[in-house]
C-alpha cells in the first residue's frame, strides 16, 4: 500500500528464501540429481517466472487488490479452457455450470471496478483517459498471467505423468533457476530497497531489534509465503485434492474479506454478488457437495441407530 510497485523486491526475497532453503534440504547442496530431467524444469521456470513478474506489475496498473485476487480466481476457467484444446478433455453439465458462474462473477466484479475507476478518473478530465487505459492494460496482463499459469499447470500434469510426483523437487526448481532472472529487474529491487531503508524505525517485539518498518512487514511476508508453500506441500501429500482445493479457496476468501476491511478498499454489493458466484463456483466445481452428502449421512446413521 505504501509501495505498490515493491512486488519485484517482494518475489525476489520470496524465490531467494524458498530456494536456499531446497538448496540445503532438498537439493543436498547439490548432491541430489533431480528426477525430472533439468530442460523441463526451465520451461517450467520461464512460465513460472513470467506470470510472477506479470502479476506483480499488474498492481502498478490501477488493480487494486480484491480485483487482482478475484481476477486470479478464475484459474479454473483457464485451466478447463485450454484443458480442452490441449488435452482433449471433456467435461459434465455440472463442471460447465460452475465455470460459468466464476466467469459471471470475475465478470461482474471487473465492470464495477472499471466504473470506479472511470468515475475516479473523471475527476482530473487529463489523467482521466490515460488512467482508464492503463487499468485496460492491468486487466489484459491479469488475463494472459491467468492462461499462463493455466498453461504452466497443464505442462506440470504431464511431466508428473511422465516422471513421477516430485513437488518438493519442483518447489525448489521453480524458485532457485529464476533466480538470475531477477538482474533484469536488479534496478527496480535496488530501488525499493533504499526505500525500504528509509522507511519509519521499527522495534520488533520480543527480539527487541529496531529496523525500518517495510523490511519488517517483508521478513513477516516472506516467512508467511515460506509456511504457505509448505502448508500447500503438506496438503497434497497428505489430502486429496479436493481437499486442498477447497482449503485454497477458503483461504482466498478469508484474504479477500481481511483485504477489504482492514484496508478499507472500495467494495459495493455488485463486488459482493461477484464474489460470491466466483467462490460458489468454484466449490462446485470441487463437487464438494458430492463429498459432504455420504460424510453427513454416516454421521446422522450412528445417532439414529
Amino acid at each position: 500500500r505504501q509501495f505498490p510497485g515493491c512486488g519485484n523486491i517482494v518475489t525476489f526475497s520470496q524465490f531467494l528464501f524458498i530456494a536456499v532453503e531446497g538448496f540445503i534440504f532438498e537439493a543436498n547442496f547439490g548432491r541430489k540429481r533431480p528426477a525430472i530431467p533439468i530442460r523441463n524444469y526451465f520451461i517450467m521456470v520461464a512460465m513460472f517466472f513470467t506470470v510472477s513478474v506479470v502479476n506483480n506489475y499488474a498492481l502498478n496498473l490501477n488493480i487494486a487488490m480484491p480485483l487482482h485476487m478475484i481476477f486470479r480466481s478464475g484459474s479454473l476457467i483457464a485451466s478447463m479452457a485450454l484443458g480442452i484444446i490441449i488435452l482433449k478433455k471433456r467435461y459434465s453439465v455440472s463442471k460447465c455450470a460452475s465455470i460459468a458462474l466464476v466467469s459471471l462473477g470475475i465478470f461482474t466484479c471487473t465492470l464495477m471496478s472499471a466504473k470506479q475507476v472511470a468515475s475516479d478518473s473523471s475527476l482530473n478530465e487529463e489523467d482521466g483517459p490515460q488512467a482508464f487505459l492503463w487499468w485496460l492494460l492491468g486487466i489484459a496482463a491479469l488475463t494472459f498471467a491467468l492462461l499462463m499459469s493455466a498453461r504452466m499447470g497443464i505442462f506440470q500434469e504431464t511431466l508428473y505423468q511422465r516422471f513421477g510426483k516430485h513437488s518438493k523437487e519442483a518447489l525448489f526448481y521453480n524458485h532457485a533457476l529464476p533466480l538470475p532472472g531477477f538482474l533484469l529487474l536488479a534496478p527496480n529491487i535496488y530501488h525499493h530497497a533504499v526505500l525500504f531503508s528509509q522507511s519509519e524505525p521499527f522495534q520488533v517485539p520480543v527480539i527487541g531489534l529496531t529496523l525500518p518498518v517495510m523490511w519488517f512487514y517483508l521478513l513477516m511476508n516472506v516467512i508467511t509465503q515460506y509456511v504457505c508453500i509448505r502448508g500447500v506441500f503438506i496438503l497434497t501429500t497428505e489430502c486429496t485434492s479436493l481437499t486442498v482445493t477447497l482449503v485454497v479457496t477458503l483461504r482466498k476468501f478469508i484474504s479477500l474479506i481481511f483485504s477489504i476491511l482492514y484496508f478499507q478498499n472500495p467494495f459495493t454489493g455488485w463486488h459482493w454478488l461477484g464474489t460470491a458466484f466466483v467462490f460458489v463456483g468454484t466449490l462446485m466445481y470441487t463437487e464438494v457437495w458430492n463429498s459432504l452428502g455420504p460424510f453427513l449421512r454416516r454421521r446422522r446413521r450412528p445417532k439414529e441407530e
